[in-house]
């Protein structure tokens, strides 16, 4: 205990917080196997199985790459589900932004707080409701209809007008879109006489469009023609036909196999200039889909409304950088609405929320929510944060480990616990004011990440993905973290990404599966999983959490069960199992400690150029701990992080 508290100490003393440094350095303290009893099973017994690691620091491009293998952390300690023996098997579980496609229910969720600011819902109306479910839907059409009644009428006649016109551009773009296929087919070498599908062009849900869309822009207009030709043409084909198109070629250097939904979508987009002529709107292809978009002043005027731009400036925050994002008060918002995001430090407006969140929603007792717990949990980080810099590679936050404040008339509502990293943001935890319940905090806050991701692409272009912590499907609780679609799970041996809906059939038989053993991406083969419709899935997944108090409901509580988990392993359970780690995975067959960076009382070698210097039997015992090492953490890494001993 009072070896692993020391350590504790050291790395948060020297770690928590960051420093304003680029470069750094990783050095971590191999914990070994950890058993403990299991948050989601409540087996009873110690049957949760992981590896752990005490990082003393870590560099961004090191903690991408652990989470890229199966790794997360809790403060500074770092630990590894043995996926084979622990009896709820975790599953990495990320979304690439620019994919993500919103649910009815994540959509009602974002429409919900929008009528919360601008007055339309409050607080005691919202409990009401929440105490009287089989009224609420009345209750609340009711309200909609009565707040709206008294403009209805008044616009009407522009509705009617802008529908119209709508309609009529609509039908002109589809027509263009058709025409240009037919001039396309002339040079695509398509076998027989194939009826290719008509092109329609429609409006995007108010709703949909800023989720879709970049911040500076509003997505008006879709068209997914693309696909159905792409469809179509493949339908069309035998498999002696494709070969043949293979010899040819078609076109410009093309052939039929190449007339993916995305190409395709490419090829009409850069020929639709006469529609972006006549509407002004920005005309481009976005993963097979031909988009229409407006610039920020159109888009207000296509909702019919004057709202404020939402607005980013850096203002201090408790001695940090803070970035803050704020919704003015336009005519008809009657609450000001801000999101700070700052570098992770304590501070104690943000300690009493968490608080009073465990006490009253998770329904901790005093001595599990202390000042020290929760710094050692949410506030220290062994991340060395990068600053922004002119190269565009780093975002205008920088990388590390930071605190998303959701504030509304200058009230703290929630904080989001979020690691930005190179290629993702990391979403750690996040607590809620329960006094706000009703606003599905949860599931707005994952909004809100997804969308940070998909803006500051413009600034890091391989920051692309939203991780949302470990998935088990053997857990009801958690399923609803796969909502957010389309969804990849890591492969727990070789750590490729297989489709959500790929895994879920597999996962339904057993809880471990090496997944990519199934994946058609992979090898070709749709045939060893078939997955239900997958809107199906889906909709169950969001029936599951209907209840806004029900836990995985309203917050996304990514890492709350095994965060918390493992932190009561280390105060209750310090034994180290002196069992090596499980070597089922690839690199298994080719250890070598050799190269293995080794830092011994500040310096850092090469394990080859200090061995000798240890005595046999002590070598032999120093060598099984580096194989195990280098088989959970993979070779690369194993010889660029430091391995402490001392």
């Amino acid at each position: 205990m009072a070896e692993t508290n020391k350590m504790r100490s050291e790395a948060s003393t020297s770690v928590g917080g960051g420093n304003d440094n680029s470069g750094g350095e990783s050095v971590v303290i191999d914990v070994g196997r950890r058993k403990s009893s299991c948050g989601y099973c409540k087996s009873g017994s110690r049957s949760s199985i992981s590896h752990g690691l005490w990082a003393e620091s870590l560099t961004v491009d090191d903690y991408q790459a652990l989470l890229d293998r199966g790794w997360r952390r809790s403060g500074c300690f770092l630990y590894k589900p043995e996926m084979e023996k622990t009896c709820c098997p975790s599953y990495t579980i990320r979304l690439k932004a620019s994919d993500f496609i919103p649910s009815k229910e994540q959509l009602r969720v974002s429409k919900r707080m929008q009528r919360f600011l601008d007055g339309q819902l409050d607080a005691k109306r919202s409990d009401k409701l929440l105490d009287e479910p089989n009224s609420c839907e009345g209750s609340c059409s009711n309200a909609k209809n009565l707040s709206a009644s008294s403009s209805a009428k008044e616009s009407l006649e522009a509705d009617f007008e802008g529908k119209d016109k709508a309609n009529q551009f609509m039908h002109y773009a589809s027509q263009q879109i058709d025409n240009i296929v037919q001039s396309c087919v002339k040079h695509w070498e398509l076998f027989g006489d194939i009826q290719l599908p008509k092109a329609s062009v429609k409006k995007v849900a108010p709703a949909k469009r800023k989720l879709l869309a970049e911040e500076s822009e509003d997505l008006v207009y879709s068209c997914n023609i693309a696909f159905q030709i792409a469809a179509t043409v493949r339908r069309s084909k035998t498999d002696a036909e494709q070969m043949k198109s293979l010899e040819q070629g078609v076109g410009e250097n093309r052939h039929p196999t190449e007339l993916s939904p995305k190409l395709i979508a490419e090829l009409l987009a850069s020929q639709l200039k006469e529609p972006a002529k006549l509407s002004g709107l920005l005309i481009r292809a976005c993963n097979g889909h031909i988009n229409f978009y407006s610039t920020t002043e159109q888009a207000h005027s296509v909702k019919g409304g004057n709202a404020k731009k939402p607005t980013q400036s850096f203002t201090a925050s408790g001695g940090n950088r803070c970035l803050k994002k704020t919704s003015g008060q336009p005519n008809g918002q009657k609450r000001m609405f801000e999101i700070c995001l700052k570098r992770s430090s304590f501070d104690y407006e943000e300690y009493s929320l968490y608080r009073k969140y465990q006490l009253s929603v998770h329904n901790d007792t005093e001595d599990h929510v202390s000042e020290d717990s929760y710094r050692r949990f949410l506030v220290d980080t062994p991340l060395v944060y990068v600053p922004p810099n002119s190269y565009g590679a780093v975002p205008p936050s920088g990388f590390g480990s930071f605190h998303q404040q959701y504030v509304v008339d200058g009230k703290l509502i929630a904080v989001g616990v979020i690691d930005i990293l190179p290629k993702c943001v990391s979403s750690k935890y996040l607590f809620w004011d329960p006094d706000f319940a009703f606003l599905s905090l949860g599931k707005f806050s994952a909004l809100e990440e997804i969308r940070w991701v998909r803006e500051n692409q413009v600034h890091c272009p391989n920051l692309q993905y939203y991780y949302l912590g470990y998935y088990i499907h053997s857990c009801s609780k958690m399923r609803y973290k796969a909502a957010y679609q389309p969804s990849e799970l890591l492969c727990p041996l070789r750590y490729q990404w297989v489709p959500y809906d790929v895994a879920k059939v597999l996962l339904d038989r057993r809880k471990y599966v090496v997944l990519s053993d199934f994946d058609p991406s992979q090898n070709g083969d749709s045939s060893s999983a078939q997955p239900r419709n997958i809107t199906d899935n889906y909709m169950e997944m969001e029936e599951q959490h209907d209840d806004p108090f029900q836990e995985g409901s309203n917050d996304i509580y990514f890492n709350n069960d095994e965060e918390m988990t493992e932190l009561d392993s280390e105060d209750s359970d310090n034994e180290s199992d002196s069992e090596s780690s499980d070597p089922t995975t690839v690199e298994s067959e080719d250890v070598d400690a050799s190269n293995i960076l080794i830092g011994l009382k500040g310096a850092h070698l090469k394990y080859k150029d200090l061995q000798q210097a240890f005595d046999p039997s002590h070598r032999k015992f120093i060598e099984t701990q580096l194989h195990r090492y280098q088989i959970v953490v993979g070779k690369e890494l194993s010889e660029r992080m430091a391995y402490s001993l001392g």
